[in-house]
């Protein structure tokens, strides 16, 4: 059952990297648990199409979740990137929890690697520790709502900070981003965090926000359309109300442009012909429009 309210619900959709030939489609939603608790899920589907060229969804099987499931209904993460290894990772948030993000025993606040089936690759840094350190890329995280590899195959991740400090994160194998030891924000009840320092021993982000722009999703451009903006990462901001491009430059970052887009960007993603589309929120007073943007002719 999926486990609908605050930021509960459907997360990410993502075809397997040899649909043509498997038709995998791998599914992200908050599921829900006993009493008030839910947790993160992902499943994959096989996509079947029918003579008369309807399609569904058959024997859809859950293949990774958040553990433990908790109470509330916020950062849940789930986004989903397969990289050039194979492997597919999944992003998952802290739950407003705080601490699960630096707990090894729990997969909360982590980047986790697992096989295409929803194995444990046996060259994941903690392979050997136990069912789900075996999981664990990357820890430290806080509510990570993008996920995407250049082309160069680095992976990057876009992430809500507190009260100031949203991040756009070059993710490591091992490496800890430190939430909530320390951020570039402060935590909402004015409680403060330590900033990152050279000194801290945690990975800082490769460019930050504050004020917030609220990413919620993460896509690197690799078409043609927009040559200029060729291994650019593209955010779309739902407080900020705004799409940001961020110039990437092999592991280096450096933000370029903050277009107002008059409504909160929920997803951008780069269509087959290099054209960029945006979802607007359907809150707040945004249109819930799809838009599909191309250079000026």
């Amino acid at each position: 059952k999926v486990a609908y309210g605050g930021q509960g619900g459907l997360g990410d959709v993502v075809l397997s990297p040899d649909f043509t030939n498997d038709g995998f489609v791998y599914l992200s939603f908050a599921e829900a648990g006993e009493g008030d608790t839910s947790g993160a899920a992902v499943a994959r589907a096989k996509m079947v199409t029918a003579a008369d060229g309807s399609a569904s969804l058959k024997d859809m099987q859950v293949i990774w979740r958040q553990e433990p499931k908790v109470s509330g209904k916020g950062h849940y993460g789930h986004r989903i990137a397969f990289g050039p290894d194979g492997m597919m990772y999944i992003s998952s948030g802290e739950r407003q929890k705080f601490d699960p993000a630096q707990d090894l025993e729990q997969n909360l606040g982590k980047i986790v690697r697992l096989t295409p089936t929803g194995g444990i690759p046996s060259d994941n840094p903690m392979y050997d520790q136990g069912r789900i350190k075996a999981q664990i890329w990357s820890y430290g995280h806080r509510n990570p709502l993008g996920l995407a590899f250049d082309s160069a195959g680095n992976l990057w991740n876009s992430e809500m900070g507190p009260k100031g400090g949203d991040e756009l994160n070059l993710v490591k194998r091992s490496a800890n981003y430190g939430y909530p030891k320390v951020s570039n924000g402060d935590h909402y009840d004015g409680r403060d965090i330590p900033d990152h320092s050279p000194e801290d021993g945690f990975v800082p982000p490769k460019v930050f926000w504050t004020p917030v722009i609220s990413p919620s999703s993460l896509m690197i451009y690799t078409g043609d359309l927009f040559p200029a903006w060729q291994n650019s990462a593209f955010i779309g901001a739902l407080s900020g109300q705004a799409l940001v491009r961020v110039k990437l430059d092999g592991e280096n970052a450096e933000k370029a442009d903050n277009w107002a887009m008059e409504g909160r960007i929920r997803e951008v993603e780069q269509g087959p012909d290099g054209a960029i589309w945006v979802l607007e929120d359907g809150a707040r007073g945004s249109k819930g429009r799809l838009l599909k943007l191309t250079p000026a002719k």
